[in-house]
C-alpha cells in the first residue's frame, strides 16, 4: 500500500473528526486512517428490497422504514411491562414490541424519530406487529435549522435503488454529535483521499484465479455499493484479503517452526517409553497409537514440535501426553506439563505420579500457594536436574523457577493461555535450544476455528473413546421430573456408585431467581439426602479447602458432590456415574459438554440429566436438544459455533486472529478458508522469503498489517 504514513495518520486529524469525536471513534477500534478504511457497515439498507408498511405481510420478514408516531408500555403496572412502539410511513402503521427490557429499550426513542425495523412480520388484531425488531434509528427528531436526513427524507423513494450503509455506533457517537448521516458524510470525503492511495495487495494470477475484484474497487463497493451484486463481490475480495494474509501468517510462522527453530533430536526409545507401554493395564486406542505415532516422528528430528492434540472428554490425552514425556525423559529431557486450574493440576499430577514414578521417575506440583520451605525444594531440584517432570498451573512462569534441560513443554486447556504466557514457560529452556511444544485440549474445536486460530500448528485429533466406555445416557428433563431424576441418583448411590449436582452460581442473585448451590447442599443434605456422604466445592473455597473435598470425593469418603463449574475440568473419579445439571438452560453448550465428561469414565452406565427449570428460548432447546442427541464432542462444537458464533467459544485469549476477521463469516465461509489457505501456504512453498519481484506488494502489506503480530512469528 503506497503512503503508509498516510493511512497511520491518527484520526483525530481527519476533516470533521478532530481530539473529541476521535474518542468515540477509538472505542470502536478506530485510530488510524488505516481503521477508517476498514471500519466496513454491519448493514445496508436496500431500498429496492425494503417494504412499505401497507404492503406487508403476515409471516414475511422484511425491513420498513417509518417516522415514531407513538412510544408507550403497556402494563406498565406489572413487572416486566411491555413496550410498544408505533411506526408510520405514507401507507400504514406498523407496531414494533419488546417483552424484555422494554424501560431500559425506550430510552433509545422519541416520537419523531426516522427508525428501519426488520424482523418477521406479524399480526395482532388488524393491525401488523414486529416482536424484538432488528433497529437502526436514522435520525433523532429534526431542529429547526437541521439539514433533512438523506436517507430519509422522502418515504417515497423507496424503489430509487441507492443502498445505504448502516455503521456501527454507540452512545458515545451520539454524545459529540454524530449522526449516521454525519458519519456517512465523514466516510464519503475520506473515501475520496484515501482510495487513490490504495495499492493492490494481490498479485495479477490470484485475483484472476479465482475472479477477484481489485482491493481499492471492493473498499469503494464495501462502504458505498452501487448494487447488490457489487456489494457482493466487494464482501468475497475483503473476506479473501482477511483469510489470505492470515494464513500466510501461519504459513511464515510454519516455516519458523520447521527450518530455523532448533529443538532436540529426541531419537532414542529406551527404558522410560518401553517400561510405560509393558506397564499400561489396558490397550492404547488406535487414535492413541496414531497420535504417539506423530509426536515420536516431530521430536526425533530435531526441529522444535508445535502440535495441538484434539480430544473428546475421556478420550485418553493424559496418557497420550504420558507417552510423549517418556521420550523426553530417555533424551535426558525435562519436561513442564501446565494447566489453568489448581484441580486440574492437582488431578495431572496425581495421574501422572501413578503411572510414571513406578518407573522411577521424579514429578514435582508446583502451584501458587505452597510452604516456603516446600517451594525452595522444588525448585533446587528443578534447576539441579533432580526433578525430571514439573506439573503446575501459571507459577510455573515465575521468575524464579528454573529448569535444568527443559526439553517438552506440555499446556493442557490451552486456550485459557496466552501465546506470551506460551513464550515465557518454553524461554525456561537455557539450552540455546527450544522446548518442543505439545498443546491439548477437551474442547474440540469446529475445523474452520482449528484452521483459523490454530493455522500453524501441526494438529492431531483423537477421536476414539477406549474400548470398554458405555455411551453416557443422556436426558433433558423438565423441573417437575426432578424427584425421579434424584430417585435415580439415589439408586446409583445405593449401588456402591457417586454422582454429581452441579448448579450455576455460588449464592442467590437478586436479578436471576436461581436455586444456588450453597442454598441447596444445605437444605438436601439433610432431608432427602439424608445419611449420604455429601460434599460443596464452588470458586470461593480457598485452593486447601478444594483439595480437601476432592481428595474425599476421589477417595469415595464422599458420595455426592454439589458444585459449580469449578468441577468443568480437572475431576477425574471413575466410580461416578451420574451427572445432574440444574437450570441447565443457564449454561453453554460447550460447558455441558465438558460437565458431562466427568462421568462415563468407568466401566458401568452413567447417566446425565439436564434439568431445566423455565420455559425455554428457541437456542436453549436447541443447544439441549444436541446434549441428548450426541455425545460427540466435535459435533457439538459445529453447533455450538452456529448457535453462539465462531468467535464466542475461544475466549478472550485466543482472539487476535479473529479480530482480524472484520468480512468473513467462519460458519459460512468454510470453503473460503479452505482456498485462502492452500493458496497462501503454495505461495511460502514457492517463495518462503517472499523475495520475487511478483510478490512485493504482498510482502509490503503483510508487513504492515501484521508489524505487532509480525514479532511474535517464533512463538510456540
Amino acid at each position: 500500500m503506497q503512503s503508509a504514513s498516510f493511512f497511520n495518520t491518527d484520526i483525530q486529524f481527519l476533516k470533521g473528526v478532530g481530539p473529541k469525536r476521535a474518542g468515540a471513534l477509538n472505542l470502536l477500534g478506530i485510530h488510524t486512517y488505516h481503521d477508517l478504511l476498514h471500519f466496513y457497515p454491519r448493514r445496508y439498507l436496500d431500498r429496492t428490497k425494503m417494504k412499505s408498511i401497507g404492503a406487508l405481510i403476515e409471516g414475511e420478514t422484511a425491513t420498513v422504514v417509518g417516522e415514531i408516531r407513538q412510544i408507550r408500555l403497556d402494563g406498565n403496572q406489572w413487572k416486566n411491562p411491555r413496550l410498544i412502539v408505533s411506526l408510520f410511513d405514507k401507507s400504514g402503521r406498523v407496531d414494533l414490541v419488546w417483552f424484555q427490557g422494554a424501560k431500559y429499550i425506550m430510552k433509545k426513542f422519541k416520537e419523531g424519530d426516522a427508525l428501519a425495523a426488520w424482523g418477521k412480520v406479524g399480526r395482532f388484531g388488524s393491525l401488523f406487529q414486529i416482536t424484538h425488531p432488528e433497529i437502526d434509528i436514522l435520525r433523532g427528531k429534526r431542529e429547526p435549522d437541521e439539514e433533512e436526513d438523506e436517507a430519509v427524507s422522502d418515504y417515497d423513494q423507496f424503489n430509487t435503488g441507492k443502498i445505504i450503509p448502516l455503521y456501527p455506533s454507540s452512545e458515545e457517537f451520539k454524545k459529540v454529535g454524530f449522526t449516521p448521516r454525519s458519519f456517512r458524510k465523514i466516510v464519503s470525503n475520506f473515501l475520496e483521499l484515501a482510495l487513490p492511495l490504495v495499492e493492490e495487495n494481490f498479485t495479477k494470477s490470484l485475483l484472476e484465479q479465482y475472479h477477484l475484484m481489485p482491493f481499492s474497487k471492493a473498499l469503494a463497493a464495501i462502504h458505498q455499493p452501487q448494487s447488490t451484486s457489487e456489494l457482493a463481490e466487494a464482501k468475497l475480495r475483503l473476506k479473501w484479503n482477511e483469510l489470505f494474509f492470515l494464513q500466510l501468517f501461519f504459513a511464515l510462522r510454519n516455516v519458523s517452526y520447521h527450518r530455523e527453530k532448533h529443538s532436540f533430536a529426541c531419537e532414542n526409545i529406551a527404558h522410560f517409553t518401553n517400561e510405560l507401554h509393558k506397564a499400561l493395564p489396558f490397550e492404547l486406542t488406535n487414535a492413541q497409537k496414531r497420535v504417539i505415532k506423530e509426536i515420536r516422528a516431530d521430536m526425533k528430528t530435531g526441529m522444535q514440535m508445535n502440535r495441538l492434540i484434539q480430544g473428546d472428554v475421556g478420550s485418553g490425552k493424559t496418557i497420550v501426553a504420558a507417552f510423549a514425556m517418556a521420550i523426553a525423559l530417555d533424551n535426558h529431557l525435562q519436561c513442564a506439563f501446565m494447566a489453568p486450574t489448581e484441580i486440574l493440576a492437582t488431578q495431572h499430577y496425581l495421574t501422572l505420579r501413578r503411572i510414571l514414578e513406578p518407573l522411577g521417575v521424579s514429578i514435582s506440583l508446583l502451584i501458587g500457594k505452597q510452604k516456603k520451605s516446600t517451594r525452595e525444594e522444588i525448585l533446587y531440584n528443578l534447576q539441579s536436574g533432580a526433578t525430571q517432570i514439573a506439573v503446575g498451573t501459571h507459577a510455573l512462569l515465575e521468575d524464579g523457577v528454573k529448569f535444568s534441560s527443559l526439553g517438552l513443554v506440555i499446556i493442557d486447556e490451552q486456550h485459557r493461555f496466552g501465546v506470551l504466557q506460551r513464550k515465557a514457560l518454553q524461554d525456561k529452556s537455557n539450552s540455546g535450544k527450544s522446548p518442543h511444544i505439545l498443546l491439548m485440549t477437551a474442547t474440540p474445536i469446529p475445523r474452520t476455528l482449528t484452521m483459523t486460530v490454530f493455522g500453524d500448528l501441526d494438529t492431531s485429533i483423537i477421536n476414539e473413546l477406549p474400548k470398554d466406555r458405555k455411551p453416557i445416557l443422556t436426558k433433558l428433563v423438565s423441573e417437575s421430573q426432578r424427584a425421579r431424576v434424584y430417585q435415580t441418583l439415589r439408586d446409583e448411590i445405593a449401588a456402591g456408585r457417586q454422582a454429581y449436582l452441579v448448579y450455576p452460581l455460588v449464592d442467590e442473585s437478586e436479578k436471576i431467581d436461581l436455586a444456588a448451590a450453597i442454598k441447596e447442599y444445605d437444605s438436601l443434605k439433610d432431608t432427602l439426602f439424608a445419611g449420604i456422604p455429601v460434599g460443596l466445592i464452588h470458586g470461593q473455597l480457598s485452593p486447601a479447602e478444594k483439595d480437601e473435598v476432592m481428595q474425599a470425593f476421589r477417595s469415595g469418603m464422599i458420595k455426592i458432590l454439589f458444585g459449580t463449574t469449578v468441577i468443568e475440568v480437572g475431576v477425574d473419579v471413575s466410580n461416578a456415574t451420574v451427572m445432574v445439571i440444574e437450570h441447565a438452560e443457564r449454561f453453554g453448550l460447550s460447558q455441558l459438554h465438558q460437565l458431562r465428561g466427568r462421568i462415563g469414565r468407568g466401566h458401568a452406565q452413567s447417566y446425565c440429566y439436564l434439568v431445566y427449570s423455565q420455559k425455554l428460548t428457541n437456542e436453549a432447546r436447541e443447544r439441549l436438544k444436541a446434549m441428548e442427541d450426541t455425545s460427540d464432542g466435535f459435533k457439538i462444537s459445529e453447533i455450538d459455533a452456529k448457535l453462539r458464533g465462531a468467535g464466542n467459544i475461544m475466549g478472550t485469549e485466543q482472539s487476535g486472529a479473529l479480530s482480524l476477521l472484520r468480512m468473513t463469516d467462519l460458519n459460512a465461509d468454510g470453503e473460503l478458508l479452505q482456498e485462502a489457505r492452500e493458496s497462501a501456504f503454495k505461495l511460502i512453498q514457492r517463495d518462503p522469503e517472499l523475495l520475487l519481484p511478483e510478490n512485493a506488494r504482498i510482502k509490503s502489506y503483510f508487513q504492515n498489517a501484521f508489524k505487532t503480530s509480525f514479532s511474535l512469528i517464533n512463538i510456540g
